[in-house]
């Protein structure tokens, strides 16, 4: 009775504030969250592997000791995924992480090569305090903790701290990127990583520079095993 009365309130308050898909703004329709069914079934999925070379890893390559890479979705300048990262970031829609975190775990719960693999930390790039106290809350770390639920790994948000609250670096190129880089990323004392395999997590990766920053930083404890994740990555 109670759950037949919830679901008659919801259907009326979606008529009467209907919410729209994040991809096109179509109404949604009940069963659907986030994005109407049209636009999750045109999300371009990388379908890229941690079982075989793909082209992620190749960013690295001769830059930092990374173990794989991978990535969820391809990011392109007029898309959905746009669409929802923007949500993300300065819509106030942390959901956002949630459902990509949520459709992304089990698929990297069937990866031929992590179902091999213990990961035993999962955390995310980190913001600057200042940033993350303006958004109030970093926009990686939903995704990242619901990757590590799936996972069966411990989510931890603060291995990394940022130490200069720098500016969007999205138009500078991969010498600058770097540049700005350097040194600002530490890695949180609390946490013991010797001999410990990790997943680092990041939103869309272009250059790939701010996850180098990372990768330099941990690569410094000794027996670390890095594994990268992203959201998407620009293609």
């Amino acid at each position: 009775m109670y759950i037949q009365l919830s679901k008659i309130l919801n259907d009326i308050n979606s008529i009467l504030v209907p919410e729209g898909c994040f991809g096109c703004n179509a109404h949604l329709h009940r069963g659907e969250r986030l994005l109407c069914t049209v636009c999750r079934n045109q999300l371009p999925l990388t379908d890229y592997s941690y079982n075989a070379e793909n082209p992620f890893d190749s960013i690295f390559y001769g830059r930092v000791p990374i173990k794989k890479a991978n990535s969820f979705l391809f990011f392109t300048e007029n898309g959905i995924v746009k669409n929802l990262m923007h949500h993300l970031k300065y819509k106030n829609q942390e959901v956002v992480g949630e459902f990509l975190g949520n459709w992304c775990g089990p698929i990297l719960k069937e990866d031929a090569h992590l179902k091999n693999t213990t990961i035993d930390f999962i955390f995310p790039v980190p913001l600057h305090k200042n940033k993350q106290r303006k958004r109030g809350y970093n926009q990686v770390s939903l995704f990242a903790k619901r990757i590590a639920h799936h996972l069966n790994s411990n989510f931890y948000e603060d291995v990394l701290i940022k130490t200069r609250n720098s500016k969007t670096q999205t138009k500078k190129d991969r010498f600058f990127r770097w540049q700005s880089n350097q040194n600002l990323y530490v890695l949180n004392n609390n946490y013991s990583l010797r001999n410990k395999t990790v997943l680092l997590v990041d939103d869309v990766v272009t250059t790939g520079a701010t996850l180098e920053a990372c990768t330099k930083e941990l690569s410094e404890i000794e027996g670390i095993t890095i594994y990268i994740l992203t959201m998407a990555m620009v293609p």
